[in-house]
């Protein structure tokens, strides 16, 4: 199950997370991985929740035209600027634009240096290590003042498992991949449990301020640290990652670049920090199932999961595995889904044209199972489906179900086994996949 909660997290695109560093210094005995839905924002929304809280962060402005980027570094008044593409992946200074542009996060000296390097950002997708030969689009920069820092830290503060609560990891090796820093030097990172109840106390920062080397600054800093622990509490954040966390050239401590993620859960009390959400950075398919109150991640096998319920749809896939398929998806329908959309459900499922076959594992329990099998009629139906599908239905209504699978006249398979269900779709899938490769067109009537 590891395997699959990794992928999916990977296929999820999220950004570094945190817990890495805690098992390369040996932390947690074993991974810890959960499959979670979280809110990643640009860098300009972390910098503007960080200034609200009172944290120090260099002047910033963000534009989506070049004209604004050129007003904005004439309003800031420096001489050097920093221009950084708004694009929701890491790697932003190594990656490179399909425009020919190199790096995402640019040095200037003017006004028109801004105006110009924004124009050759801004509608352009950057190609990171994390997004892949497809790239993201960027449709905004920040515009901040270049800060020269004499000594960097990292800073984090995250919800971590092995903690049972929120944790800070530090470091004096700040500005650099802490991961690398956690697997070469795990001495070097410093650990900090916070009891959720009594937050983090004066006497918990002032000890951090200590152990960072900042003695001579342990109160401005242990000021900090405890403002950026209330900004997690507040807004219901799963990580904010200060890196590097800098002491500029005039002594003053400053969040130089800063990450931050909120928990899903939380978008009915967070309504502010859900409405700077970034829908053009997100896969399309989630993207579209979110609007029909669908729980989808793409994955990149070829069987697709029609599934009620989180831990189902993982042991599905965990079936499906088992029997040498991969599943194309992760797909929760929840536990009050209409026909319409299960309907949708099919309609993002067999877009994706690796899909060779799809699987429905329906437990009904508070969802009744003749909805179900209402939808996947209807949506065969008006879709033109010719992907196979298997259909499992146990609980509420599963006889009403079965009758209308029955009567529609669908190449609809049912199977009241689970493991004969993932067995059945994964062959399918199989021989659909030799089809293809040869062209040739499948009668899924033969004996299976």
């Amino acid at each position: 199950m590891a395997t699959l909660l990794q992928r999916i997290g990977l296929a999820a695109e999220k950004t570094f997370h945190c817990s890495q560093v805690l098992r390369a210094a040996n932390i947690a005995k074993a991974p810890q991985h959960d499959q979670r839905r979280l809110l990643n924002v640009h860098e300009y929304v972390s910098y503007t929740l960080l200034s609200e809280a009172g944290v120090p962060v260099p002047k910033f402005g963000v534009a989506r035209t070049k004209e604004e980027a050129k007003k904005i570094a004439e309003e800031m008044d420096c001489l050097d600027l920093v221009v950084k593409a708004q694009v929701l992946t890491g790697g932003r200074g190594k990656g490179y634009f399909k425009g020919g542009l190199k790096g995402g996060v640019k040095t200037v000296y003017s006004p028109e240096e801004a105006e110009d390097m924004a124009s050759k950002m801004l509608g352009d997708y950057l190609v990171t290590k994390q997004t892949g030969e497809k790239g993201r689009i960027c449709n905004a920069v920040m515009i901040t003042e270049r800060k020269y820092q004499r000594r960097e830290y990292y800073f984090t503060v995250m919800l971590e498992r092995a903690f049972a609560g929120p944790v800070i990891i530090a470091s004096t090796q700040g500005g650099m991949n802490i991961e690398e820093v956690a697997e070469e030097n795990p001495e070097a990172i410093i650990k900090e449990p916070v009891d959720i109840v009594k937050g983090l106390t004066r006497e918990q920062a002032l000890g951090l301020a200590d152990k960072l080397g900042l003695t001579v600054k342990r109160e401005e800093a242990a000021d900090m640290f405890q403002k950026l622990y209330n900004v997690f509490i507040k807004h219901d954040a799963t990580m904010i990652e200060i890196n590097p966390l800098a002491e500029d050239s005039s002594g003053t401590l400053m969040c130089l670049d800063a990450k931050m993620r909120f928990d899903d859960n939380a978008d009915f009390r967070q309504s502010k920090v859900f409405s700077y959400r970034d829908w053009s950075q997100e896969n399309e398919k989630e993207v579209e199932a979110a609007h029909f109150n669908l729980n989808f991640i793409a994955l990149d096998g070829d069987i697709g999961c029609l599934v009620n319920g989180a831990g189902l749809a993982m042991a599905t896939m965990d079936i499906i595995k088992l029997h040498g398929g991969e599943p194309a998806n992760f797909l929760d329908v929840g536990g009050g889904a209409t026909a319409a959309q299960v309907k949708e459900a099919f309609k993002i499922i067999t877009s994706d044209t690796k899909v060779n076959a799809i699987l429905v594992n329906i437990f009904g329990g508070i969802m009744r199972c003749d909805v179900i099998a209402e939808g996947i009629i209807i949506a065969a139906n008006e879709l033109n489906l010719k992907t196979p599908i298997v259909c499992r239905l146990q609980g509420t209504n599963v006889d009403d179900a079965k009758v209308l699978i029955a009567n529609s006249g669908m190449k609809i398979l049912p199977c009241d086994n689970l493991d004969e269900a993932a067995r059945l779709a994964v062959k399918l899938s199989n021989i659909v996949s030799l089809a293809k490769a040869a062209r040739l067109d499948v009668n899924f009537e033969i004996p299976l």
